[in-house]
């Protein structure tokens, strides 16, 4: 087993550990991690989890994450940390001659997000980080082989078209005022039809793993995770009749900057950090992740999440309960329909 590490943290722990460990270059790692890493560990809260995912945005598929419980906030982790040595040996020792159970993955939708400036072209690859398109360009500097060589020498060559990235997100894609004075006006689209004229602090377009977070605070329904869905939740609405939506996964929806703005840039951020601005004519474009599976067994899309079956302390059997830690984590974590007065009475 080979162990990876970003950078600043292999160079906290390398002196500690008794044996080699291996880090990425200083620069994005996002553009190093995809080919090299089965699986990823986390040990903090949700935030940590949702950077740790965030390292593949870029990208279609993510390693399984084994997450442990550190932080201030956890409703998405799934092992304490004391728990560790149970949760590495039925992950490691899987399909085994020791009989160590098979491990279940909860797949967590994402959604995939567009943004476009005022003509229509897509802008993803200007929104990447600077080490990221750094890393991009040397490749497009590279030298060329034989065959590409030959290629451009073809007089009926034709280059191919140059796929902008797509970013996803596992919690929530969010379009704000951020520090401007004045509430943002939002031209909402679901599948090309105009639904409404949104003037509001902001809007969130949220998968269901992200309805427990802002969503959720902004007055948005809790979704189960294997619900395939979206959700449009306003933040203070102008208009009381604005209620928040829960739509179909594969539905389109488009947010445009409408002209009518009177702040000149409203903030885009995908899992609470900020990628760009956005000014009046353009706009960002969601739809959810599809998730399919190949002929040999293997997934494309969404976060894969080790889940585990707490009535046992392991992870699930074949028939095992995987609604238990969920509804757990509404009731611990989240108090759902709490009493008020004494809990006790």
């Amino acid at each position: 087993m080979s162990i990876v590490f970003e950078s600043r943290i292999a160079d906290r722990v390398h002196n500690h550990l008794p044996f080699p460990i291996y880090t990425t270059s200083r620069s994005d790692p996002s553009t190093q991690f995809p080919n090299k890493v089965d699986l990823v560990t986390t040990l903090g809260g949700d935030g940590t989890i949702l950077r740790a995912a965030s390292l593949f945005s870029l990208q279609s598929s993510v390693p399984p994450i084994l997450s442990f419980s550190m932080g201030t906030l956890g409703f998405l982790g799934e092992w304490k940390f004391g728990e560790f040595r149970d949760a590495w040996t039925h992950v490691y020792m899987s399909g085994s001659a020791t009989g160590a159970g098979k491990p279940k993955v909860l797949l967590r939708h994402r959604l995939k997000v567009g943004v476009f400036d005022d003509e229509g072209k897509n802008i993803n690859s200007s929104l990447m980080p600077t080490s990221t398109a750094e890393a991009h360009q040397r490749l497009r500097l590279m030298p060329l082989s034989a065959e590409q060589e030959a290629a451009l020498n073809n007089p009926n060559w034709v280059p191919p078209v140059k796929v902008p990235p797509t970013f996803h997100a596992v919690n929530e894609l969010l379009l704000h005022r951020g520090g401007q004075p004045h509430l943002a006006i939002i031209d909402v689209y679901v599948n090309n039809h105009f639904l409404t004229e949104a003037i509001c602090d902001g809007i969130l377009v949220s998968t269901p793993t992200g309805s427990t977070a802002y969503s959720l605070s902004a007055g948005g329904a809790i979704v189960h995770p294997l619900v395939g869905s979206l959700l449009i939740t306003p933040i203070c609405p102008r208009s009381l009749s604005f209620r928040p939506l829960v739509l179909p996964l594969d539905t389109k929806v488009v947010l445009r900057l409408s002209e009518k703005n009177r702040g000149r840039e409203l903030e885009v951020s995908i899992d609470g950090k900020r990628r760009t601005g956005a000014s009046p004519g353009m706009e960002i474009r969601v739809q959810g992740e599809t998730i399919t599976k190949s002929g040999d067994g293997n997934w494309t899309g969404g976060v894969p999440c080790v889940i585990r079956d707490l009535h046992k302390g392991q992870l699930p059997s074949e028939d095992g309960d995987d609604d238990y830690g969920w509804v757990g984590g509404l009731n611990g974590l989240l108090k759902f329909n709490y009493p008020f007065g004494n809990p006790d009475g």
